[in-house]
This record gives C-alpha cells, structure tokens and sequence, in this order.
C-alpha cells in the first residue's frame, strides 16, 4: 500500500508560478513511477508528467517547456514546479505512484488560474 498527499494548490494569476508537492508513504520502496495528472470541471483526467525510477521524464505537449518533474527520494517527494500558468491549467491535479501493476492516487489539490 502506498499512500500520497498532494499539497501546494492554491489561486494564482496568469503568468504566475506555483510548485505541487507529493508526499508518499507505505511501500514506497516498491515505486517505480510518480507522476501528476490533472482534471479540469467537466472534462476527463488527464496527464500533466511523470518520473520514472532511474531518472527519465515525460510532459504532456501542453505544459512542456512550462512544468518541471522532479524527485526527491530521501524526501519520499515528488515535485511539480509550474511556471508561465495559465487559466487553461486550473484544474485539480493529482499525485500518482504507481507499484508494479497497481496505481495509486493522491486525493488531490486545486490549482486555480485567473486571466
């Protein structure tokens, strides 16, 4: 069992910047992938990035260049440093870790972005 709190939402204006933490505890011994997805009002949840053990990164096209991925392994942290937001990025965004087959997920933090 792996449990994640997301925390580091919060409202912000265009432009601006704000960095997510992901906390994980449990069997994180057993992580191989973390990552942040994010779910705007009436759409599905989507794939913002994610770090993979051993050092490798992905970004959605949408927030490339923009969002940053990194971890902190002595810390059981994930980090997503987000800059140049904008409102099209509000959304509640969640921490996911997964172990082997299964997925676990954070219950999440709203990052607001006003115009």
């Amino acid at each position: 069992q792996v449990q994640l709190v997301e925390s580091g939402g919060g409202l912000v204006q265009a432009g601006g910047s704000l960095r997510l933490s992901c906390l994980a505890s449990g069997s994180i011994f057993s992580i191989n992938v973390m990552g942040w997805y994010r779910q705007a009002p009436g759409k599905q949840r989507e794939f913002v990035a994610r770090s993979i053990d051993g050092g490798s990164t992905n970004y959605a096209d949408s927030v490339k260049d923009r969002f940053t991925i990194s971890r902190d392994n002595a810390k059981n942290t994930v980090y997503l440093q987000m800059n140049s937001l904008k409102p099209e990025d509000t959304a509640v965004y969640y921490c996911l870790a997964t172990v082997g087959g299964l997925v676990y997920w954070g219950q999440g933090t709203q990052v607001t972005v006003s115009s």
